[in-house]
């Protein structure tokens, strides 16, 4: 089956075009910086990828995905001559809430659901929601499926995923623990049990999910067990944009002494803060990295305070394991970044943590899954590269095929 998947991020959308049973990808899209002035679109067809480049200053990105499709319907390098060859759909959505635990197929009952779930995850779900709508607006006779972040901590025990709040916010809203990044985390959790020839049944694993967003999960016998992202993914680590874990009572306190709204007060929490507070350069850690090298001591201390709140939550999931056997660094920063790999386990070798400088830093090395702790290192630290779509497709191609 051919599947089309769509992962639309904050300010951001990834697109492939995958041949399931092959696992051949045939399109790759990336659109960044997304509802700004500066935002594009690089769209490259098999088999040599060579990037067209599209200006996309003043649309969303569900805007960004009807170019797409208008691209793949009449490019004359697109691997299809229709539209209606594409067999179905398959949309990264990072909140199910308490509704969705595994994959699903959108109908209209499903759809309203998702509706409800836009508040668990306030700057992705909304894109996501959008991007359905879209794709049922052009391509109205193709089969769609939900993928869920949260599905994969839908394990969780109890006691990993209640907060210590008056019942009835349980009972009546469904406040409690979800997490994200769950399909990212148990591809990289399967992935990083195969590169050190375990069955990840045996393993206790701590996974890393390093990007623009970032969260960490305790992975045991496979099932994740806790994370750092909660209600919504703005608990937990700090972030391009996000505070990540703060006393609640900071909220209130701003809010009475600045008279913010919840709105406003969402606003700061998830757009105006964590790295780009810090750094005052943006939440973009490359560009905090430069700055910092240039001699910025603010983009320093956002490093600093960035990689502090990792360890932090590394150390306390090899608490909470009965044995960490291994560590896998994923997604932007944990795939890519040399130097903050290197400072994270700077601060972790007295848990048996111990990286291999040459093996962490080989530049050939780069973009392909590996194993970069030392040879006496008691737990293994691994790289991964995300290969959240092929997971995504798999997913969509086996309900849809049950249609």
């Amino acid at each position: 089956m051919l599947v089309m998947v769509v992962n639309a991020g904050s300010s951001s959308l990834k697109s492939q075009l995958i041949e399931t049973e092959t696992k051949e990808v045939s399109m790759k899209c990336l659109a960044e910086k997304v509802g700004t002035d500066e935002a594009y679109m690089n769209v490259s067809f098999a088999p040599d990828f060579e990037k067209k480049r599209f200006e996309m200053g003043g649309l969303t990105v569900a805007g960004c995905l009807g170019k797409l499709l208008e691209v793949l319907g009449s490019d004359p390098d697109s691997p299809i001559k229709s539209l209606d060859e594409i067999g179905a759909v398959g949309n990264r959505v990072v909140a199910g809430g308490e509704y969705f635990t595994s994959s699903a197929v959108i109908d209209d009952e499903a759809r309203a659901k998702l509706q409800l779930c836009e508040e668990l995850a306030p700057l992705h779900n909304p894109h996501a929601d959008a991007c359905i709508d879209m794709v049922k607006e052009l391509l109205p006779n193709t089969p769609q499926v939900a993928v869920f972040d949260t599905a994969f901590h839908s394990t969780m025990p109890q006691k990993a995923f209640m907060y210590p709040l008056p019942m009835h916010y349980y009972n009546e809203y469904h406040v409690r623990r979800y997490g994200a990044h769950g399909t990212s985390h148990q591809y990289a959790a399967q992935r990083g049990a195969e590169l050190v020839g375990r069955p990840v049944e045996d393993l206790g694993i701590i996974t890393c999910h390093l990007g623009n967003g970032g969260s960490i999960t305790a992975v045991e016998g496979g099932k994740s067990i806790d994370t750092t992202m909660g209600f919504t993914p703005l608990e937990g680590l700090m972030m391009g944009t996000r505070s990540g874990l703060i006393d609640p009572a900071i909220v209130t306190y701003i809010m009475r002494r600045e008279g913010k709204t919840p709105d406003e007060m969402d606003t700061v929490l998830n757009k105006q803060s964590g790295v780009a507070a810090i750094s005052s350069v943006g939440g973009d850690m490359r560009d905090v990295q430069a700055a910092a090298e240039a001699g910025n001591e603010q983009a320093q201390l956002a490093i600093d305070m960035y990689v502090y709140r990792i360890q932090k939550a590394i150390g306390s999931y090899f608490a909470i394991l009965p044995h960490t056997d291994v560590i896998v660094m994923t997604a932007g920063i944990g795939e890519n970044s040399v130097e903050l790999r290197e400072a994270i386990f700077a601060g972790l070798e007295h848990l048996g943590m111990k990286l291999d400088k040459e093996l962490n830093a080989d530049p050939e090395a780069r973009g392909t899954d590996r194993v970069i702790s030392a040879e006496d290192s008691a737990v293994k630290i691994c790289v991964v590269c995300a290969d959240e779509e092929m997971r995504i497709a798999s997913d969509t191609a086996e309900l849809v095929s049950q249609l």
